[in-house]
C-alpha cells in the first residue's frame, strides 16, 4: 500500500518485522531497514568516527614492514647514531620546545648535514608510539664520497664516469639506476642532501645488490659540486628535452650525466652549470621517458663511446 503523506504515519507501510525478515543475511540496505538499531548516543559516536579531515591533515606512513629495522626512535638510540658517523637519511623533531638532550641531538643532526622536519606529534604516534619527540631514519647502506668516486676511477685507470642526479625521489628509479650503472661500468653516482632520495631500504632493494659495488655519494650542493669536477676535467651533460641529439655527441674523457625528475627535470641552477645538453629523441605521443629508462640508455651510449 503506498505511503499516504496526509496520514503522517508509517503503519500504511508492510509492517516493519516483515521488512527486516524479507531481506536477505549479509545484504545491505539504509539504516531505516537495519534490524540493527542505535540510541541517540550511540549513532553520534558511530559518525563521528568518519568527520571529515583535509587530506594534509591525515598523516599515512610509508610502508615499514621491512625497514623497521631502519627506524631509530628515542633521544639515545639517535644520540648514538650521530655521534658514530651513521649515515641518517632524516630526522622528524615534535612541534614546540625541546628540552636539553633534544634540543643537543637536533644541533649535532643539523651540523652533520641531516635533514630536520617539524612535525606534530601526532605524525610521530603513527610511526612509533615511544618516540620521545624524536625520529630518525637511518639510511640502509653507508655512503661514500666524491672523492672515493674519483679515486676508484683513478684506480681503474680510466677517465670518470659519473651519474648526478637531480632531484630524483622515487626509491624505485635510484635503485633501478644504481643496478644499470655498475653494469655499464659507472664509477660513482651523486645525490643532493636535501629533495632526493636516499639510499632507503626501498632502494637498495631495487638495486638487486649492486650497490655494494657502486660508490653512492651525498652532498649538500650539486652547483658547487659540479664546478669543482670541472677543474678536474670531467665535463656535464645534461639529459633535457631540448638538447643535442645524444647520437651526435662524442662522450670522450671525463663525463658526468646528470638526469633530473620525471616532472620538474633539472633545477635551472644546475642546468646552468652543466657543459653540454644532450636529448634523445622521441616520435610518440608521451613527453618524456621514465628517468631510471632514460638514465639507462644515455649510460650505454657513453660505455659505447668510451670503449
Amino acid at each position: 500500500m503506498p505511503y499516504d503523506p496526509k496520514k503522517n504515519t508509517r503503519s500504511s507501510y508492510r509492517n516493519r518485522n516483515d521488512r527486516t525478515e524479507s531481506r536477505k543475511p549479509g545484504t545491505s540496505g539504509n539504516r531505516r531497514n537495519s534490524p540493527v538499531r542505535f540510541s541517540d548516543t550511540e549513532e553520534k559516536d558511530r559518525y563521528r568516527r568518519y568527520e571529515y579531515k583535509p587530506a594534509e591533515a591525515v598523516f599515512r606512513p610509508e610502508k615499514t614492514e621491512e625497514a623497521n629495522e631502519y627506524i631509530l626512535t628515542g633521544r639515545n638510540p639517535i644520540r648514538e647514531a650521530l655521534r658514530n658517523g651513521h649515515d641518517l637519511e632524516k630526522m622528524l623533531v615534535q612541534k614546540g620546545e625541546l628540552s636539553g638532550s633534544a634540543r643537543e641531538i637536533v644541533q649535532k643532526a643539523k651540523e652533520q648535514k641531516v635533514q630536520i622536519q617539524v612535525v606534530e606529534k601526532s605524525r610521530l604516534d603513527a610511526i612509533a608510539p615511544n618516540h620521545q619527540g624524536l625520529i630518525a631514519f637511518a639510511s640502509a647502506y653507508q655512503y661514500s664520497t666524491v672523492e672515493d668516486i674519483l679515486r676508484t676511477a683513478e684506480e681503474k685507470g680510466e677517465k670518470p664516469f659519473l651519474i648526478v642526479l637531480d632531484g630524483i625521489t622515487d626509491p624505485h628509479n635510484l635503485g633501478a639506476i644504481i643496478r644499470t650503472a655498475e653494469c655499464a661500468g659507472v664509477h660513482g653516482i651523486i645525490i643532493p642532501q636535501h629533495r632526493s632520495v636516499g639510499l632507503s631500504p626501498a632502494a637498495v632493494k631495487s638495486s638487486a645488490g649492486a650497490v655494494e659495488y657502486v660508490k653512492v655519494a651525498r652532498v649538500n650542493n650539486l652547483s658547487r659540486t659540479i664546478e669543482q669536477l670541472q677543474k678536474e676535467g670531467v665535463w656535464f651533460y645534461a639529459v633535457t628535452m631540448n638538447g643535442t641529439d645524444y647520437r651526435k655527441v662524442a662522450f670522450d674523457g671525463g663525463v658526468a650525466l646528470v638526469i633530473g625528475a620525471e616532472e620538474d627535470g633539472i633545477s635551472r641552477l644546475v642546468l646552468e652549470k652543466c657543459d653540454q645538453a644532450v636529448s634523445l629523441p622521441m616520435t610518440g605521443k608521451i613527453e618524456s621517458l621514465n628517468a631510471s629508462v632514460a638514465a639507462g640508455i644515455m649510460m650505454y651510449r657513453v660505455f659505447d663511446s668510451r670503449r
